[in-house]
């Protein structure tokens, strides 16, 4: 890739765009209790949706987070809302059979409707918009996959989606880089910083109490009730969920050894002409690709910037000091952009599992839901409601996930020490669209 053409005009805030008008939630006041019903161990998507259902029916319920309240990747995510299980429809039913592989899509779009409907009935604010998604195909083999890809779903679980032909491309982006590609027309876009602080608000307006800043340091399971040490004092719980995700610390080793934290990078562009946004991406859809180190683009909710986010670094680094890979790669895709100042620069951990799956159920007495490789915006919401009626035991609470095995793998012990030689490869295959 060329170098940028101005590198000098970047100095860039280690600052989630998001928060420039968002100020995630307070702390409970005082200390946290000796005692609840049902701790959870972390304030994002997950935790809060599935305390405000614990809450609601009555059980006390604590929320711990290591940071800020929905500090991780819950307000640092790009706010694309799609269905995304990375196994296909085909794939799930030879691992799982198509009974429950079909339950899975469902449960999917399901996910999508329901926070749909809660966006547009005011029960959660998300500054939702009906955007649409775009996925460009990195060549005309990517193209076919992504046609058989709608073709060959069974009529009740297919999209609505349309395939884009290269000589209709300007109509969806203004990129050199792909060879057509695929709408799909009901995914949609959010404020990820304003869904934290909604799903906190109404979590706490159930009896929730949450705490930031108070990290988990052990679990001790022994006895009727478990005891948890933190950084804020010591609290004893009848139940606990893991809802840590990509934050999953040494506290909880069983799960720690089956996600795999991965840092995602976005860039923020200086304010644009609007018109010139538009141009970049007509329709203001969320725009991906089939390469497989992960990009994924979309114009700020205002029409102004162009956010662009992917995986910019073989191994870990701090943000900012990846900002002329994200400007290499935001400038393969818009050549429009290298003169452009890049204002913001961010990242947050993702986590991956081994089979690509999320994961809900429970192990030697701790709940867990987590592993949303990437997806969790719908995700999360959704199934982290549904573990906490789980832990309720009440309706609603089944799940196709429940019953899935959740697959580690020898010598991996929390740390993705692989993951340099894995990018490495991909990259390639990507340069050589294999």
């Amino acid at each position: 890739m060329a170098a940028p053409a101005n590198p000098d005009a970047d100095a860039p805030l280690d600052r989630v765009y998001w928060l420039d008008a968002v100020s995630l939630p307070d702390s409970s006041a005082g200390p946290i209790p000796s005692a609840a019903d049902v701790v959870i161990v972390g304030a994002g998507y997950t935790g809060l949706s599935a305390a405000r259902e614990t809450a609601a029916a009555g059980r006390t319920t604590v929320v711990l987070d290591a940071g800020p309240i929905g500090g991780g990747c819950s307000s640092r995510n790009g706010g694309q809302v799609a269905f995304s299980f990375k196994p296909g429809l085909d794939e799930l039913a030879v691992r799982h059979g198509r009974s429950v592989a079909d339950r899975l899509y469902e449960e999917g779009y399901e996910a999508i409707a329901q926070l749909r409907q809660a966006a547009r009935d005011g029960t959660l604010d998300s500054d939702w918009r009906e955007v649409g998604s775009f996925c460009g195909a990195h060549s005309p083999r990517h193209l076919e996959a992504l046609q058989r890809k709608v073709d060959e779903l069974p009529e009740p679980l297919r999209q609505r989606a349309s395939i884009v032909t290269r000589d209709r491309l300007d109509e969806e982006i203004a990129s050199p880089l792909y060879h057509g590609g695929l709408v799909v027309h009901d995914d949609a876009a959010v404020n990820p910083a304003r869904l934290v602080v909604s799903l906190d608000a109404r979590a706490r307006a159930a009896g929730a109490r949450i705490y930031g800043h108070t990290a988990v340091q052990a679990i001790d399971r022994g006895g009727r009730e478990m005891e948890l040490a933190t950084t804020g004092g010591r609290i004893r719980a009848k139940q606990v969920l893991i809802a840590t995700n990509g934050y999953t610390g040494r506290f909880a080793p069983w799960h720690r050894r089956r996600v795999m934290p991965i840092g995602s990078y976005i860039v923020a562009t200086e304010a644009l002409d609007p018109a010139f946004v538009r141009r970049l991406i007509p329709r203001g859809r969320n725009i991906g690709d089939t390469r497989r180190v992960v990009t994924y683009v979309r114009p700020s909710p205002d029409g102004r910037r162009i956010l662009f986010g992917g995986r910019a670094s073989a191994g870990e680094r701090e943000a900012t000091r990846v900002v002329p890979r994200m400007r290499a790669m935001m400038t393969e895709m818009f050549p429009d952009l290298a003169r452009v100042r890049i204002t913001h620069a961010w990242m947050g951990f993702v986590a991956y599992t081994f089979d690509t799956m999320p994961h809900l159920g429970e192990c030697d007495g701790l709940y867990h839901c987590l592993g949303y490789c990437g997806q969790g915006v719908p995700h999360a919401i959704y199934y982290g409601r549904k573990v906490g009626l789980r832990m309720l035991g009440a309706p609603g609470g089944d799940s196709a996930l429940a019953g899935l095995q959740f697959p580690g793998r020898p010598y991996y012990t929390g740390w993705p020490w692989f993951l340099p030689a894995a990018v490495a490869f991909y990259r390639l295959r990507d340069r050589l669209a294999i």
